[in-house]
């Protein structure tokens, strides 16, 4: 079942043992919990967990087990997709798949795939299901050798323990000192885990464990010879096995009294111990052992026997004599060294040379043997030098499944390569070219640059040429070096015979750098005309779905959003559901919601949310399709705020999806801080919305991309301003979104509104025509009417003073199911009818309008509508004090997450909730914890108990 040979008598570590039954009971009864086990080497950590895990019965879970080593550490969730038994060959479909998928996924051509993080997602829905079947314990050990991707995700899932029937518990040396392994020790004890730290066994503990296994109490010279194991449970072992052998020969008299011949042959360090060990089996056997070293701590036999050029029935007399000496044992379908310092000693037991050149060789041989790239890779980094024209040869064909997995090894191994000297240029030229594109995919954009622009110094194909330029154009681009981009752009497309598909793709780049550059949308527009003509000739679906959402992105700027929805939705058909296109696709989902919000489509915006959801599910990735964001201010407008503050939760977690491209853009940030102010603000959450403001405002503002996602994160300092009692200061803070550059996207008629009420309020003439004019001129410019021009009449009411373009928009607003607008509308609209003396009409609309922001929970609006109609003579009447929003309790509870309850309730997994809801798991994960919060339970358990005690209540009573 473990890795992990029990002891035959087990003494000591009571108290220990105690918290592992507890906790394992408790996560049968759907409480989670995180154990920490920490010691030196062979104090006892494996045995300690095994026992814990095994002791008692009672109820079925499943206990999976992986433990991480020297030679994985740094290859992606190596140990975690151990643990969690993750193989293409999985009987169980769901590990077949994202084995599968990692094995064949490639980086995206659009931007940075995160394949690894994609992965993780992939694996703590893996998790959920396994918990949904049954209670799950997972097991890390060695944890110290855990890969960075390994202990994300052991974080990630150490954060969902309250909500699942998991226990977690990791075993840890606390050397060697790590800084991640550190900081996830200190999250994990400070959210409640708890710490288990194993000393050396009491004598008394060592002399129980020794008259058990001699069967006779020891004796004085026994106790001083056991006295050198320390207490440490593995070398008291090894002590005692190498005793048992002498007692077999008669060398140990039954007293327990050694006799000094005896002592002499009895091993003296713990490293003797284990050759003393060693000498049980064969001389050919013990070589054996040594080769399978080198393959780490758990190995197949089928990969030892390929390095070793033998059958594996040629193995099988000496790997059985193995395991009847204790020096390795079965785990599933593989083997393992009964403990790190057993394969640790047999590895230092051989030179390093000889270790480097048998590293070499395994990976040639298994290379050969059709072994995946990772243990290959494995092996080459072992040996620890560059290799040979082979070696090169396989890493340059291995670095594209490399990157996808273990993008830095990919890195390491040619950067390995490329520092051979000599090496002949056409050498240079080939690593060079890879290395750039690895350095893209793992987001080090700064050296791919570099790399790219020596790979173009060197004698590459027009086809490596052109691939190299748009390398170094979109990291310039990233950096908001627009004019380099475009520089370099322009060079590569002057190159003679760039083949037509590369052509497509420079040109369709070129346009979108041309259109952030200097904001000519005409020479954007026909650039892309001619990417799209030339990949459509080439066959490129990639380079004509990218230049047709460049043309969604310059129609949209010139408010032609009938056009750009036509554009996006090319672009998705071209696209159809291929994996290699998920990003391109995420973009053009994006932009097809931009465009149906533009046009007051929000039914349709809506459902394109829920397909794009569904299409990223079944991509098997974590289920978002559109960006995160753009699901969050979809959200806000329709007036689900809590909704919406769950999307960014997500991002909270996990700050690398801010991304709309796949360079790690500060715009994107921008827009969650900003949003994430806003709603705060208007439900008067000052310190919440103070710190993203502070947050959001520490970011800088370079790049057109920067200025486009900072609208909210004004509106929401504007709003400060106006909560501090300063409505100038306010109008000047979000009059700052008019300053819109040429090609700019920012839209300004969301605003507008808002400005010519605080102009208004300032008494300020001059910003009001100014916010309406705006307006007016974003008006002009739609294609067909939309919110620009529903906007537009609320500011002409507004500036004007004037109902009737006020009743207009209302009724517009509620025409279209537009529930954000409609209530900031019919507040204004009170105040024009107040202003006008229609004091009765204006109390009823005020009535509404204050409805409709108690059911946003924005308690600062409620209260400047309140004072700015009391100030025109008009009161709502006498209502009583306005019941609190339920912070605990049923009540609480937003129809989304009463929703996500019913489902809990029904033992539904998070993946078949995300699937049965269009969300992504992220969001689901946010909505249950605050499920939890709510109505004070602590497991998805509970909350099926709690949700039927309700349904047996709400029966009894009915």
């Amino acid at each position: 079942m473990f890795p992990v040979d029990l002891p035959t008598v087990w003494a000591g570590r009571e108290k220990e043992l105690a918290v592992l039954h507890a906790a394992a009971e408790a996560a049968g009864q759907g409480r989670g919990s995180v154990l920490w086990v920490e010691g030196e080497a062979g104090i006892g950590k494996s045995a300690l967990v095994a026992a814990g895990l095994t002791a008692r019965e009672g109820g079925s879970r499943e206990v999976l087990w992986g433990t991480a080593d020297q030679l994985s550490h740094r290859f992606p969730l190596r140990v975690m997709l151990d643990c969690l038994q993750v193989r293409p060959r999985s009987p169980d479909p769901r590990r077949a798949r994202i084995a599968v998928f990692l094995r064949d996924r490639r980086p995206g051509l659009f931007a940075a795939d995160d394949i690894a993080g994609t992965a993780t997602e992939m694996l703590v829905s893996l998790v959920d299901e396994l918990c949904a079947d049954g209670p799950t314990v997972l097991v890390l050990d060695d944890l110290q050798w855990a890969d960075e991707a390994s202990l994300m995700l052991w974080h990630r899932l150490a954060l969902a323990v309250e909500e699942l029937p998991l226990l977690l518990v990791s075993a840890t040396r606390p050397v060697p000192t790590r800084q991640d392994v550190q900081t996830l020790r200190a999250a994990t004890l400070r959210r409640g885990g708890t710490l288990l730290a194993l000393g050396a066994l009491s004598p008394d503990d060592v002399r129980t464990m020794t008259t058990g296994v001699l069967g006779a109490p020891p004796g004085p010279g026994l106790d001083r010879l056991l006295g050198r194991a320390m207490g440490n449970p593995l070398y008291l072992r090894e002590l005692l096995d190498a005793l048992a052998r002498e007692q077999t020969a008669g060398a140990v008299p039954s007293g327990g009294e050694l006799s000094d011949d005896a002592l002499d042959r009895v091993p003296a360090s713990f490293a003797a111990a284990l050759t003393d060990r060693l000498s049980v089996v064969s001389a050919a056997t013990a070589q054996m052992l040594r080769t399978a070293s080198l393959l780490g701590g758990e190995f197949a036999v089928t990969d030892l026997a390929a390095v070793l050029r033998r059958t594996a029935s040629d193995l099988a007399e000496g790997l059985q004599n193995a395991v009847t000496a204790g020096i390795v044992v079965g785990v599933g379908d593989q083997l393992a060294f009964r403990h790190p310092l057993i394969r640790q000693a047999l590895y230092d037991s051989m030179p390093a040379a000889l270790r480097a050149a048998l590293h070499c060789e395994a990976a040639r041989t298994l290379a050969g043997a059709g072994a995946e790239p990772l243990r290959v890779a494995q092996q080459l980094l072992a040996a620890g030098h560059t290799g040979d024209e082979w070696t090169r040869t396989w890493v340059v064909e291995a670095a594209p499944a490399l990157a996808a997995r273990a993008p830095d090894i990919a890195v390491e191994l040619l950067q390995r390569e490329l520092s051979v000297s000599p090496l002949d240029r056409a050498d240079q030229a080939v690593l060079s070219v890879e290395l750039a594109r690895v350095l893209l995919d793992a987001g080090r954009h700064s050296e791919a640059a570099a790399r790219a622009r020596a790979a173009l110094t060197l004698p590459t194909a027009p086809g490596q040429q052109a691939e190299m330029s748009s390398i170094l154009a979109r990291t310039l681009f990233g950096q908001g070096r627009n004019e380099e981009a475009l520089d370099v752009l322009g060079a590569a497309l002057r190159r003679p015979a760039v083949p037509a598909v590369w052509q497509a793709r420079l040109l369709a780049s070129l346009s979108m750098v041309n259109r952030a550059s200097n904001g000519d949308l005409g020479t954007a527009d026909s650039t892309a005309r001619e990417a799209l003509r030339v990949g459509e000739e080439a066959g490129d679906a990639f380079a004509v779905a990218y230049a047709l959402t460049d043309l969604w992105l310059t129609h949209s700027v010139r408010r032609d959003h009938v056009a750009a929805l036509d554009y996006a939705d090319r672009a998705l058909a071209v696209l159809g559901d291929a994996p290699e296109y998920a990003d391109l696709r995420t973009f053009a989902f994006d932009g097809r919601i931009f465009s149906l919000q533009n046009l007051d489509r929000w039914p349709a915006a809506q459902e394109t949310l829920c397909r794009a959801r569904d299409l990223g599910q079944r991509d098997g990735g974590p289920g978002r399709g559109v960006s995160t964001l753009t699901a969050a201010v979809l959200l806000y407008w329709l007036g689900r705020w809590d909704d919406a503050l769950a999307e960014l939760d997500g991002l909270e977690r996990d700050s690398t999806a801010i991304t709309y491209s796949g360079l790690r853009e500060r715009g994107p940030a921008l827009l969650w801080h900003g949003v994430a102010a806003v709603i705060a603000g208007r439900r008067g959450n000052t310190a919440v919305a103070t710190a993203h403001l502070r947050a959001g405002l520490e970011l800088p503002v370079r790049t057109v991309a920067d200025r486009e996602n900072r609208d909210f994160l004004l509106a929401a300092r504007s709003l400060a301003a106006e909560q501090d009692g300063d409505p100038a200061r306010a109008l000047a803070e979000l009059s700052v979104v008019l300053d819109r550059g040429p090609g700019e996207m920012t839209l300004l008629h969301q605003w507008t509104p808002e400005l010519v009420r605080l102009a208004v309020a300032a008494d300020d003439a001059a910003a009001a025509r100014a916010a309406v004019e705006a307006c007016r001129a974003e008006t002009a410019a739609e294609s067909r009417p939309g919110r620009a021009a529903a906007a537009l009449r609320r500011c002409q009411g507004l500036h004007e003073d004037d109902p009737a373009p006020l009743r207009e928009a209302v009724a517009y607003y509620r025409s279209v199911g537009s529930p954000v607008e409609l209530t900031g509308t019919l507040e204004d609209l009170a105040a024009v009818l107040a202003r006008r003396g229609s004091a009765a009409e204006a109390r009823t609309l005020l009535g509404e309008a204050v409805d409709g922001y108690d059911g946003l929970g924005a308690v600062w609006d409620v209260r400047r509508a309140e004072r700015r109609l009391r100030r025109l003579g008009v009161r709502r009447g006498v209502r009583g004090p306005r019941p609190a929003r339920a912070q605990v309790g049923w009540e609480a509870l937003t129809p989304t997450e009463a929703r996500v309850t019913a489902l809990v309730a029904e033992g539904r997994s998070t993946p078949d909730i995300a699937r049965e809801m269009y969300l992504s798991r992220r969001t689901v994960q946010t909505h249950i914890s605050h499920v939890l919060g709510k109505l004070g339970v602590r497991s998805r358990v509970e909350i099926a108990r709690e949700a039927l005690r309700r349904e047996a209540v709400s029966g009894a009573e009915s």
